[in-house]
Formats: C-alpha cells, sequence, structure tokens
C-alpha cells in the first residue's frame, strides 16, 4: 500500500512538474516575437507555436502537406532555400539557416532549424526558429547604399565612382581603348544658395541629378562629387555615349527651367571640362584632376561652355598652384615692394599725387606681374593681409615725403571688394591715417564698378563713412561695367577714373570719341575730377587736353616706379 501510495506521489510530482515546464514554455512562447515550426518526422506530427500569425496569417498548418503553403508567402527567389529548410533531414549534428524575404517586399525573415536524431542516426523532431531582422537588414542595405549612392541624387558617390573608373581604366589599358572624365558644374550655384536658401539648392542639385542619371549605363558611370558638381566617365565614348552627345543634352536641358516644389521656375547653366585617358593622364586621380582644371577654365572663359584638356591648361594651372604656395609664404614675411605712378594735371603739367602699386619678385628673382597673383590672392583671401600692408607701407612712405618735403600731394590706393567687405576695413583704415598723422583729404581709394554692382549698399555705406572723415573716394575703371551711370548720383566719390581701352581707341575710333567727351562733359556737370589712365603718346594727351580732362595717368609722363625713384621726383618737383 505505502508502494502504492509512493508511485501515485511520484507521478503526480512528475505530473505537476510537467505541468509547470508546460506553463514556462508557454510563457516563453507567448512573449516570444519569434515563430517555431515543430515537425514529428516518425508521426508526421506539425505543430506552429509563438507568434506565428505575425509572419504567416494566411497560413494554417495541421498537417505536413500544408507545409508547401509556405511557399507562397515568400518571394520566388527563396522558394528553394524555405524547402530545403522544410524538409531536408539532415544527417549531420548541426543547425541549418538561412535568410528568406517575404512577399510584402519589406520583411525579412532569418530561419534557423534544429534536428534531433535516433540512435540510428535518422531525424526524429525538427524545430524551425522564424526570427524578424528587417530592422537589422534594412539599416544593413542603408549603409550599403550609403557606401556606393549620394544620398541626394541616388547617383555613385564619389569613393565608388573613382573604383568603378579604376575598373574602366583598368580595362581600357587592357583593349587599347579611350576613357573620357567630363566634370560638369552649375554656374553661380552659390548666387542660388545664397539668395534663395540651401533647401532650393539642394533641390537643384537634386532635379539636375536626376536629369543626369538618364546617361547611366554598363559603358556610362554618373556621379554626384559634392554641392553642384558631377562627373561622368565613359568608356570607349563614340555615337550616343560621346561626350559630344551627352553635353548637347545637357545643353538642351538647361535652357528649359527647372520646377521646384513650391512652384518656382529656375534657369540655371552649367560648365564642362573633359578629358581622356590615355591623352591627359593615365591614372585615375590624375585624370579626374585634369578634368577639373579644364572645367574651371570653362568657368573662366566665361562659363555656360564646355572645355577641353590640352597641355597648355595643366602648365597654367600648375604655375598658379606654384604662384598661390610662394604667395603665402610672401604674405607671412611681407616680402612685396612699392612702386609709385605719378599723376598730373594737364594743363600745368603739375603733378597731382601718385597711385600705390604693389610689386613681388619671388625667391627665385623673378617679377610676378599683379595681374597674376592679385586674382590668386582674392581667391584664396591672401588679399586681406597683403591689402593691409599696402595701406600701411604706402600711407607710412607718403606722410614721411609730406612732412620731408612740404608737397601737395595725394596717394591713391586700389582697394580690392573683399577688402572692403571686411567688418573692421573703415576702423583700420582711420587708425592708420592717425597712426602716421596723415591729412585724411590726402588719401584717395579707388573702388572698381564691379565691385559695387556684386556689393553696392554695404560698400556705399562705408564710402559714406569714409568720405565724412574727409577720405577722397575714386571710381576706378570708369565705362568698363554695366550701368555705369545709373550709379553715380548717389556715390559719394570725388573722382572719375577713365578706363585704359577708351584712351587707346580715342583718337581713331569715333564713337570712343564721343563717349569720352561725354563723360568729361558730365563729369564736369556732376562736380568730379576726371583722371585718363594708360596715356601713352602726346597724340593722347592733346586730345585729352583739348575735351577738357583735368588729369592724366600713364607712361607718357611717368611711368610706375621704386620709391627711391619717386623720392627724387618729389624732390624736382619742390624745386
Amino acid at each position: 500500500m505505502d508502494e502504492l501510495r509512493y508511485q501515485v506521489d511520484l507521478l503526480s510530482a512528475m505530473n505537476q512538474r510537467l505541468k509547470n515546464d508546460e506553463k514556462m514554455y508557454r510563457l516563453i512562447c507567448d512573449t516570444s516575437s519569434n515563430a517555431f515550426l515543430y515537425v514529428n518526422f516518425v508521426e508526421n506530427d506539425v505543430r506552429t507555436l509563438a507568434n506565428w500569425e505575425f509572419f504567416f496569417p494566411e497560413v494554417e498548418i495541421k498537417d505536413m502537406k500544408d507545409l508547401a503553403k509556405l511557399y507562397s508567402q515568400v518571394e520566388d527567389k527563396y522558394v528553394l532555400p524555405l524547402r530545403d529548410l522544410l524538409f531536408l533531414e539532415k544527417t549531420e549534428l548541426n543547425a541549418d539557416s538561412g535568410i528568406i524575404k517575404l512577399k510584402d517586399g519589406r520583411t525579412w525573415v532569418e530561419c534557423e532549424s534544429a534536428i534531433l536524431y535516433n540512435e540510428e542516426g535518422y531525424a526524429t523532431d525538427k524545430v524551425i526558429r522564424f526570427k524578424d531582422i528587417s530592422k537589422f537588414k534594412n539599416q544593413n542595405e542603408e549603409l550599403t547604399y550609403m557606401a556606393y549612392y549620394d544620398v541626394l541624387t541616388g547617383l555613385y558617390n564619389r569613393n565608388y565612382f573613382v573604383r568603378l573608373l579604376t575598373d574602366y581604366v583598368r580595362k581600357a589599358e587592357e583593349e587599347n581603348v579611350i576613357v573620357a572624365v567630363m566634370f560638369v558644374d552649375i554656374d553661380d550655384f552659390r548666387k542660388i544658395n545664397d539668395g534663395l536658401g540651401l533647401i532650393v539648392g539642394d533641390e537643384v542639385v537634386q532635379q539636375f541629378g536626376q536629369f543626369l542619371s538618364c546617361f547611366q549605363s554598363e559603358n556610362i558611370l554618373v556621379s554626384h562629387f559634392n554641392a553642384d558638381i558631377y562627373c561622368i566617365a565613359i568608356y570607349n565614348p563614340g555615337g550616343n555615349r560621346s561626350i559630344e552627345h551627352i553635353y548637347k543634352a545637357i545643353h538642351e536641358r538647361v535652357k528649359t527651367p527647372f520646377t521646384l516644389s513650391t512652384g518656382q521656375e529656375l534657369l540655371i547653366s552649367a560648365s564642362a571640362g573633359v578629358a581622356e585617358y590615355p591623352e591627359a593622364a593615365k591614372t585615375t586621380l590624375d585624370l579626374i584632376n585634369c578634368a577639373e582644371i579644364v572645367m574651371f577654365k570653362a568657368k573662366k572663359l566665361g562659363k555656360d561652355m564646355i572645355q577641353y584638356f590640352d597641355a597648355p591648361i595643366l602648365k597654367e594651372f600648375l604655375q598658379n598652384v606654384s604662384i598661390e604656395n610662394k604667395l603665402k609664404e610672401a604674405v607671412f614675411s611681407q616680402n612685396f615692394t612699392m612702386n609709385f605712378q605719378p599723376q598730373y594735371y594737364i594743363h600745368e603739367k603739375k603733378m597731382r599725387g601718385m597711385e600705390a602699386l604693389i610689386r613681388w619678385r619671388d625667391n627665385d628673382g623673378k617679377m610676378i606681374s599683379p595681374s597674376v597673383f592679385i586674382p590668386i590672392a582674392e581667391k584664396n583671401g591672401t588679399i586681406v593681409p597683403m591689402g593691409m600692408w599696402v595701406i600701411e607701407e604706402s600711407i607710412k612712405t607718403f606722410s614721411a615725403w609730406k612732412k620731408k618735403y612740404d608737397c601737395k600731394a595725394i596717394l591713391s590706393l586700389n582697394i580690392s571688394a573683399i577688402q572692403y567687405m571686411q567688418n573692421e576695413f573703415v576702423d583700420n583704415i582711420l587708425a592708420i591715417i592717425k597712426k602716421y598723422d596723415l591729412n585724411p583729404e590726402e588719401l584717395e581709394l579707388e573702388i572698381t564698378e564691379s565691385v559695387l554692382i556684386e556689393n553696392f549698399k554695404e560698400i556705399t555705406e562705408k564710402m559714406t563713412i569714409l568720405r565724412d572723415y574727409g577720405v577722397r573716394i575714386s571710381l576706378d575703371d570708369f565705362g568698363t561695367g554695366y550701368s555705369s551711370l545709373s550709379y553715380l548720383m548717389g556715390l559719394p566719390i570725388d573722382t572719375l577714373k577713365i578706363d585704359k581701352s577708351f584712351i587707346d581707341t580715342s583718337i581713331t575710333d569715333e564713337n570712343t570719341k564721343v563717349i569720352m567727351e561725354s563723360i568729361i562733359v558730365m563729369a564736369k556737370k556732376l562736380g568730379f575730377e576726371t583722371i585718363a589712365e594708360g596715356v601713352e603718346t602726346k597724340e593722347q594727351f592733346d586730345y585729352l587736353e583739348e575735351i577738357g580732362c583735368e588729369c592724366i595717368q600713364g607712361y607718357l609722363l611717368g611711368k610706375p616706379m621704386p620709391k627711391e625713384e619717386m623720392e627724387q621726383l618729389l624732390v624736382s618737383q619742390e624745386g
């Protein structure tokens, strides 16, 4: 009796343990985000557990033949891998796994199976776990996409483009064919960003990139490098995949405005530079650099055009790079000198004053023209410290001459647009005037029309402040701007400097004579002094005197000279 009771108690305890185990497994299944499929090969029994309806809401599994229903739930290329997972009775003692994609197009499922074997090595039971890995998979795909494609335009990004272009170049070397690379840049893109905002700028970049994507093919690579710059590579160009064909299509497209999401229409233009392997370069990066160089050459020549690589362009670029590097060193060490060119009153041939002109001889002893290094300095920002050196050095020298020779003269200084745009520009000028005890009325600052056109309001305000202190203002290169006359009435200026291009043709061209004489008459009525630049012949001098021009500057009466020679000239004027 005791033995029977013991057996009953043991069975009850085992039954209770089984109930507890079943409850635990049930809780595990109920709280799991996974789904499980259990298959008993001996009894042909199939069960689904846990989160089955999340993965396969339309599939009810009652027996083995129902497993085939799962094929309709996955994309076609995953049917065979799924079948192997469901029915393959492995004899190896390891789990099998795989990844499938459901037909909803967004759900990725990791399938992992485990199999039990009997003593003879035959499979008796199998469990397959279905796990949703969509988030991980999508993140991984996004990272993969970002590694190869530009997010804004969907085109190849720069790094992947370089890799693919390297393959093009390697293949072209083997097959002895050409690879053409074309850099394309939206003209004046900065004005779009500054004037309409970065969001509009991004939309323009995106729409233009979408247009360029139509050229993408097996033998054409299209990439978005950065900002508004794109790069296209063509393997063995010709016919519809030639540079000429593509650029013509681009040129035709930009004739039609781009319609933005706001409904606004925007016209753009684009410049392009082309370099070919192996003529321009034999390596990928050199090929890209050459295309970029000639693209900037196209912009320099007037924009909205295409430029092809040739050796002189590369030579010019390399010279400019060399000059830029030397210029930075020269600015740091202030390795410049000043020349001064005299200005004269026509009737008395008496000196009016002088214009200060910077000169630079590099470490190799070669004189570099200001027409070469000034634009480079404006581009890389060294014009600001260089310009301040010119202002202080010139005023320092001029002030010493004034005290030494007690001469009546005006010092003219050319001021870059970038200098005018500096917040502290006015304060710096006034501080230097005070430092060297110069009468502000003896200083004249020259400004070109092109500067006014771009930054009229801000620069005019600064000119007005300086003029209120007594500093004279001269409008340089007058007549070469776009709407000179419309500016004159509102400008705080004292002097008009007539550009050399008018002087050169004033004797031979009747139209130029009409313009010259009109300028002189108008200037007198407005109360402006007139200075003619670049006067080189007696014939020009006589004509200018005849029409009433007040002052001249040019090689006829005085070339730019070092300060020692200028000082001797002042001595002679004093006598």
